[in-house]
This record gives structure tokens, C-alpha cells and sequence, in this order.
């Protein structure tokens, strides 16, 4: 059974920096590509940003480009997002997710077959 278990949001305050965790378990982590999301009140979910298998390449959406960065550490089973320069537009629960094959690299969220619960995110301003 897929598990993907998100951890280290929190509230932050605007400019400031989180690092979130998602720990992957009942999957071959190293042979999946994994995407983070993000979905705020009121708004549909979105694509933040996917890496391939083995890290090696990475995309992100234009409203994080160079102020969040995607990485991964096969070794754990983990990938994680590290988000600086916050902002309050950032504020959101934010999901990993992992596509529905073996290095499948992909933004679109339909792709995606396994998901996290959330880890949510606030941003004051």
C-alpha cells in the first residue's frame, strides 16, 4: 500500500521560509518522479513543482520559480520542498503526489495516482 505522509507546515510569516517533508513508503521511491501541489481556499488545486526519478531534473511552476526548490533523497524516501520569500498568495495546503508509473514525469495532477493528506501552509502579512 502507497503511503505518502507530508510534515513541516506551519504558519510562517511573509518573506520567511518553510521546508516541507513528504516520506514515501510502499512504492519503489527511486523509479517514481514526485510532484507537490498546493490547493487554497476557495481556489483549484495546482501544480507547484515535479522531480524526476533520480533528481536529476526538476520544473516548477512561474508563481514559485525561483523562490522554491524541489529535491529529493533517495536514500530516505523523502522528497522536499523548500519555499523562501514567502508570500501570502503561497498560503495553502500543499500535497505530494506520486504519477501513476515508473518514471512518469509529469505536471498535470491527472497523472498523479497517490497523494499525501496535506501539510498546511500559512503565510501572514
Amino acid at each position: 500500500q502507497v503511503q505518502l505522509v507530508e510534515s513541516g507546515g506551519g504558519l510562517v510569516q511573509a518573506g520567511g521560509s518553510l521546508r516541507l517533508s513528504c516520506a514515501a513508503s510502499g512504492l519503489t521511491f527511486s523509479s517514481y518522479a514526485m510532484g507537490w501541489f498546493r490547493q487554497a481556499p476557495g481556489k483549484e488545486r495546482e501544480f507547484v513543482s515535479v522531480i524526476s526519478s533520480s533528481g536529476a531534473s526538476t520544473t516548477y511552476a512561474d508563481s514559485v520559480k525561483g523562490r522554491f526548490t524541489i529535491s529529493r533523497d533517495n536514500a530516505e524516501n523523502t522528497v522536499y520542498l523548500q519555499m523562501n520569500r514567502l508570500k501570502p498568495d503561497d498560503a495553502a495546503v500543499y500535497y505530494c503526489a506520486a504519477p501513476r508509473a515508473r518514471f512518469y514525469f509529469s505536471r498535470d495532477q491527472k497523472e498523479y495516482s497517490y497523494w499525501g493528506q496535506g501539510t498546511q501552509v500559512t503565510v501572514s502579512s
